[in-house]
């Protein structure tokens, strides 16, 4: 169990990417015409109450236009078809088709593993069904329904005991929430975790909307905001206290003038994200590569691992206030968005794996180790081994839209037997009390007595 960060001055899943058909929007013109306004009443004496007469209409018109009141700006014509924020589909999950002029986009999957049952939400995120219709703690408009809201709306993700985890096809996220909160008469790790999660990805989809083909990806401003709608959500009446750390990668592109060496982890070329590219991933004389946003705060990670060269060409680096009590966001602690929060702009290629954990992998797998676990299961799954058809949902990794339409995917690229192959590899690890693992190196550092791995939740 990690500490929780101690009152101190503030401090200055995994995917794979695919290219995608670029959709063109459509615009809407709209013509306002001005003509002569005509006002019109019934005039009828006040005498006349209980006679049966019929009223005499007198009709005045206007020679000259109403004058405009220059005061007030005029109103934009009304989309017949307006966007609604956040941006859902029919199911209430977020609408990924906002993101529908990127060329690329994840293969995504998740592995998850808790070390013991996972708490439920308390009202009013999550409505129990009750026995007693005075029951003030309990509402029953969506009492058969066991998902649980914010706002009106679901909450997204999911949770894996203090843990919380996203993936779609183009943000993955792995918050990791700490358990201590869980001793704490109103500590609840999970809730945080999972509602720091929710609105850090409704603010991305909903920036993406509005801003349509000129978004530029904000991963750290839109925390900001995610950070303190969870503080308002989790203020009195209902005060829910916790904390969490926070590791995800968005998935954008940038414009080259000339492709990337192939032999080379980085990419040269101006970043430019305001130019659309088109189904083929190209503009003219120019090509766009995938770009990934990494942001971290806290000891969770992302890592990049290219199975073409067998290595991680990319990791975020953890961050600590003291061993075993990493930054963390949420009550009591010093730690913000703006202030602590790292993103690295990092150059992909089509078939990188990208992988958003929590410490309970990175503490029992050394960063070797994770890298061959991918690549060998990887290979295996295009192999057609014996034991694949066992595997279930979790992890992800980078292809392209047009191998899509071109019949070069599936849209099942193993990604969730690669995370839950990583998954197991990591809680042999942590159950065994003679093994070495990355944790008991960290704490021997620092004259502590540890053996074996560490038993945590598992999460990417």
């Amino acid at each position: 169990m990690r500490r929780l960060a101690a009152r101190l001055p503030t401090p200055a899943s995994h995917a794979r990417l695919r290219r995608t058909t670029a959709a063109s929007r459509s615009g809407i013109a709209a013509h306002v015409s001005s003509s002569r306004s005509t006002a019109s009443w019934c005039a009828r004496p006040r005498w006349l109450k209980d006679e049966v007469l019929l009223p005499q209409k007198r009709r005045i018109s206007l020679t000259t236009p109403l004058l405009q009141d220059v005061s007030r700006p005029p109103v934009p014509p009304t989309d017949p078809s307006p966007v609604t924020y956040p941006p859902l589909d029919e199911d209430g999950k977020l609408d990924p088709s906002v993101f529908s002029n990127l060329p690329f986009r994840f293969d995504t999957g998740i592995a998850l593993f808790a070390k013991r049952t996972p708490r439920p939400f308390p009202p009013p995120f999550l409505s129990p069904p009750s026995g007693s219709f005075s029951d003030p703690l309990s509402t029953h408009d969506r009492s058969r329904d066991r998902r649980a809201y914010v706002d009106g709306h679901l909450i997204q993700g999911f949770t894996n005991g203090d843990d919380a985890v996203f993936a779609s096809d183009y943000f993955i996220c792995a918050n990791d929430g700490v358990g201590a909160w869980s001793a704490r008469p109103r500590g609840h790790a999970g809730l945080w975790a999972r509602l720091i999660l929710h609105y850090w990805a409704t603010a991305i989809f909903e920036d993406a909307a509005r801003q349509g083909g000129s978004y530029r990806p904000d991963p750290v401003g839109e925390l900001q905001r995610a950070y303190e709608q969870t503080i308002e959500a989790t203020s009195s009446p209902n005060d829910w206290q916790g904390t969490t750390t926070v590791a995800g990668a968005q998935l954008h592109y940038r414009r080259v003038t000339k492709p990337s060496n192939p032999d080379d982890n980085s990419a040269n070329g101006n970043n430019n994200s305001n130019i659309n590219p088109n189904a083929n991933g190209q503009e003219g004389d120019a090509a766009f590569e995938p770009v990934l946003y990494a942001t971290n705060l806290g000891d969770s990670q992302v890592m990049v691992v290219r199975p073409s060269t067998r290595a991680a060409v990319y990791k975020t680096a953890e961050q600590w206030h003291w061993f075993d009590c990493p930054r963390q966001l949420g009550t009591n602690s010093p730690d913000t968005p703006r202030a602590c929060a790292v993103v690295d702009e990092v150059p992909l290629r089509e078939g990188d794996v990208v992988l958003a954990m929590s410490d309970g992998v990175i503490d029992n797998l050394w960063a070797h180790e994770i890298v061959k676990t991918v690549c060998d299961s990887l290979e295996r799954w295009r192999a057609g081994h014996p034991d694949v058809a066992t595997g279930g949902g979790g992890g992800g990794g980078v292809v392209s839209k047009q191998a899509l339409r071109g019949g070069g995917g599936g849209g099942d690229s193993g990604m969730g037997f690669v995370a839950d192959e990583l998954m197991e590899a990591a809680r042999v690890i942590a159950v065994d009390p003679f093994a070495e693992s990355p944790f008991m190196e960290h704490a021997i550092e620092e004259g502590l007595a540890s053996g074996g791995g560490e038993w945590s939740w598992f999460l990417l």
